[in-house]
């Protein structure tokens, strides 16, 4: 696939939080192993007035803070910061467009723009960056998700954004994208034969995929009430990951064959009816209790207010095609929970007859851990033989084989980022997400919150450090399913 990199690239909310824990570390470690282009030029935008030196200085203390100790290079930061420039910018007022086009001059050798603001903004930026010709051919844009909070929102987004750029030039980030190990799902099912054969209904049994978090609020309150763990987590990550699962294969490793793929799965996704969410979805709001040893409070006196946010969701969906007719998909997500996890465990179909039944075995379905965070391996649980000479019967007990990607891999682990901003850079759009994923995206997570709102459902409390509602137990044993909390 043809790249096409740029020779300049801006970032608004450059003073941001997000800027200084991830974007300007990112772009530094690109620019220190020399994957930047020599000739690129960051500018800064922001509404913070900083002059270039003050911006320089601002990024230095933000790499002091943020980069791991042996990543850190004096040579690579000065050389680094010199590529900066900076520009104060209020997207909200026109007259603040032409005095950032002027600072940035020609763009005819390429312009990436990344733009981490509120999407209350978004008609803003795109309009005023038109009036002053940075939105013309050679120009790319980069959107932080979430983009809305339904489909209609999401789409009167994706049309103001469409003004300025066409949807070849618009790369929406989804940052878990970027993971080495959600795109090592891609290796593990299309780079070895012995999977495909049972990657599918007659084969696998359930899919599990949980993103577990201990932590609260944090300063995320005013945005997560009115969002929830429905729309912060499974409207972004938790479907992307279930689209790289359940996808077919794509012809090649490009932003086109790998979308089309996903996009199919979205569209098959089953939606519920309101008669149907109740007995497939189950939400809670985590009350006091203990994490890591520590006492911390329930969601509603971190917030200071009554509420019925949920903080945690279970969904069971379905795929509605061929390869997954019946397979059940497990979806939770939560705050304040037990560990800090986030993984797929894939669940295969028993061994049709036992031949150990009668002589002391058990056997256990096989199950496929892929763990992304904080770890991250890929483990084959299997049923092997336990030594000895058996005279009172064979004994088979579950083992793991691990692939440690630690440890099998050496060298510094790249934050998610810089996978992301390099592709925006060059021009590659096959770990971004595209429109119509988005939309059928929205359209699954819509009818669960319409079917809440019909059968008026409130999250059920449960405590701080644990896995959630007992409820969402429920919702996998009436199955014969167990969640994968080990």
């Amino acid at each position: 696939m043809q790249r096409t990199p740029v020779g300049k690239m801006l970032l608004f909310g450059a003073t941001g939080d997000l800027a200084q824990r991830m974007l300007l570390p990112s772009l530094y470690g690109l620019h220190a192993d020399k994957l930047l282009p020599d000739d690129l030029t960051i500018f800064g935008a922001a509404r913070t007035d900083y002059d270039d030196a003050a911006y320089k200085k601002f990024a230095k203390k933000a790499l002091d803070q943020f980069l791991p100790a042996d990543r850190k290079n004096d040579d690579a930061i000065a050389s680094f910061l010199d590529r900066l420039s900076y520009q104060s910018t209020d997207l909200s007022d026109p007259a603040s467009y032409q005095p950032l086009a002027e600072k940035i001059g020609d763009v005819a050798g390429g312009l990436a723009i990344y733009l981490s603001t509120a999407p209350s903004l978004f008609e803003a930026a795109v309009k005023g960056l038109e009036a002053v010709g940075l939105a013309g051919e050679t120009v790319r844009i980069g959107l932080e998700k979430p983009l809305g909070y339904d489909l209609a929102s999401s789409q009167e987004i994706n049309d103001t954004v469409a003004l300025g750029f066409s949807e070849e030039r618009t790369f929406r980030i989804d940052h878990y994208l970027g993971k080495e190990t959600v795109q090592n799902i891609l290796a593990l099912r299309f780079g070895n034969s012995f999977f495909e054969p049972v990657w599918n209904a007659r084969g696998i049994d359930n899919v599990q995929i949980t993103i577990a978090e201990t932590v609260g609020l944090e300063e995320r309150a005013g945005y997560y009430d009115t969002a929830g763990a429905l729309r912060d987590m499974v409207a972004n990550h938790i479907l992307q990951l279930l689209a790289m699962v359940a996808m077919e294969p794509p012809a090649s490793f490009d932003g086109t064959a790998v979308r089309d793929e996903k996009a199919k799965v979205f569209r098959s996704l089953r939606l519920m009816k309101p008669e149907d969410v109740p007995h497939n979805t189950v939400t809670g709001q985590y009350g006091p209790g203990a994490v890591d040893g520590k006492i911390v409070k329930s969601y509603l006196d971190e917030l200071g207010n009554p509420s019925t946010t949920e903080t945690f969701v279970a969904i069971k969906a379905h795929v509605d095609n061929w390869r997954w007719q019946g397979v059940p998909f497990y979806l939770r997500t939560g705050k304040r929970m037990t560990a800090r996890r986030s993984e797929i465990a894939i669940q295969f179909k028993p061994v049709p007859h036992s031949m150990f039944s009668g002589r002391g075995g058990v056997l256990q379905p096989n199950v496929l851990v892929i763990r992304l965070q904080p770890e991250e391996y890929v483990q084959m649980l299997v049923m092997a033989k336990e030594p000895g000479l058996d005279r009172e019967g064979i004994r088979l007990r579950e083992v793991p084989l691990n692939l440690s990607l630690d440890s099998e891999f050496k060298g510094p682990r790249r934050i998610a980022y810089e996978r992301l901003l390099l592709d925006l850079i060059e021009g590659d759009q096959t770990l971004f997400v595209r429109r119509d994923e988005v939309e059928a995206q929205w359209r699954f997570v819509d009818a669960i919150r319409e079917g809440w709102k019909a059968n008026d459902t409130k999250p059920r409390s449960y405590p701080s450090g644990s896995w959630g509602p007992s409820a969402a137990v429920a919702l996998t044993e009436r199955d014969g399913v167990t969640w994968q909390d080990d």
